[in-house]
C-alpha cells in the first residue's frame, strides 16, 4: 500500500485529494490546524486515514509531522497543500506577516522535515515531495506582492531541494504543482476571477501529476498558456500591464 501525507487537508483542494487517495486504497495521513475538520474527513475512511492537528507556523509542527508519518506507517508522498493568500495593494504589514509565516517559514519547515525523513530513514523506497504553489509565482503581481513572491520562493526552493537530492543521493523526487484560480475559501466569494476552476475539476489533475511523477505541472492547460505568455513579457513591459485581479 502506498502512503501519502497531506498538509493542509481540512478543506478545499487538500480535503478532496485526501478523500480521492483513500478511495484509491492509499494509506492517507492528513494535517491542518482545525482538528474537527480533519476528524470529519478521517471518519469517512477510519481504517485508512490518520490525522493530526498541525499549525505549520508553530514550534511543534515538525514533531507533530513526524509523529503523523509514524502513525501512517511511513510516507511515499508528501503533498504540501497549506497556504494563505491575500490581495494587498495597500501593503498592510499584518497580511504580509501572515503570508510569510505560512507560505515561506511553515512551507520550509515541512519540506525540510520531509526531505530529512527520506534522507535518514533506512530502507525507505523512493519518495516524492509535492507542493501546491501557484502560477502567481511566475511574475510579481502588483495586486498581491507578498503572495506572488512567496509562491516564487516555493518554486525556487523546490528546485533547490531537487538538486540537493541529486547531490546527496537522496531517493526523493519533487513535484511543483502550479494552479490558477481554484474556487476555494482562499478566493473572495464576492469577486469574479478569470478562468476559475472547480475543486472537482482541479483535484484529479493534481492527483494525476503526482502519480505520474511530473516535475512541474501547471493546472490547467489554459493557465499553462497564460504562464508561458507571462514568461515572454519583458521586465520593462510587465509593470505597464493593468493586472487588477
Amino acid at each position: 500500500m502506498k502512503r501519502i501525507v497531506i498538509v493542509g487537508a481540512s478543506s478545499g483542494i487538500g480535503r478532496r485529494i485526501a478523500i480521492d487517495f483513500a478511495r484509491k486504497g492509499w494509506g492517507v495521513a492528513i494535517a491542518a490546524r482545525r482538528e474537527e475538520k480533519l476528524k470529519e474527513v478521517a471518519d469517512l475512511f477510519p481504517d485508512q486515514i490518520e490525522y493530526e492537528a498541525i499549525d505549520v507556523t508553530a514550534q511543534d509542527a515538525v514533531t507533530r509531522f513526524n509523529n503523523l508519518i509514524e502513525r501512517n506507517g511511513g510516507m511515499d508522498v508528501l503533498l504540501f497543500a497549506s497556504g494563505v493568500g491575500f490581495a494587498n495593494p495597500e501593503l498592510r504589514q499584518g497580511l504580509d506577516d501572515e503570508i510569510l509565516a505560512v507560505n515561506v517559514k511553515g512551507f520550509t519547515k515541512i519540506i525540510n522535515a520531509a526531505y530529512k525523513y527520506y534522507k535518514n530513514t533506512e530502507n525507505v523506497g523512493r519518495g516524492r515531495i509535492a507542493a501546491i504553489t501557484s502560477v502567481a509565482g511566475t511574475k510579481g503581481l502588483g495586486i498581491a506582492p507578498t503572495y506572488s513572491a512567496s509562491k516564487r520562493y516555493q518554486q525556487t526552493y523546490l528546485q533547490a531541494i531537487d538538486q540537493l537530492a541529486h547531490l546527496q543521493c537522496v531517493a526523493v523526487d519533487v513535484t511543483d504543482i502550479r494552479p490558477g484560480f481554484i474556487r476555494t475559501a482562499l478566493l473572495d466569494p464576492h469577486k469574479q476571477y478569470p478562468l476559475t476552476m472547480a475543486v472537482d475539476y482541479a483535484a484529479p489533475l493534481i492527483e494525476k501529476a503526482i502519480e505520474r511523477g511530473c516535475r512541474v505541472a501547471t493546472i490547467d492547460w489554459r493557465w499553462g498558456l497564460i504562464e508561458g505568455l507571462w514568461r515572454l513579457i519583458p521586465n520593462c513591459i510587465w509593470p505597464l500591464l493593468p493586472i487588477k485581479v
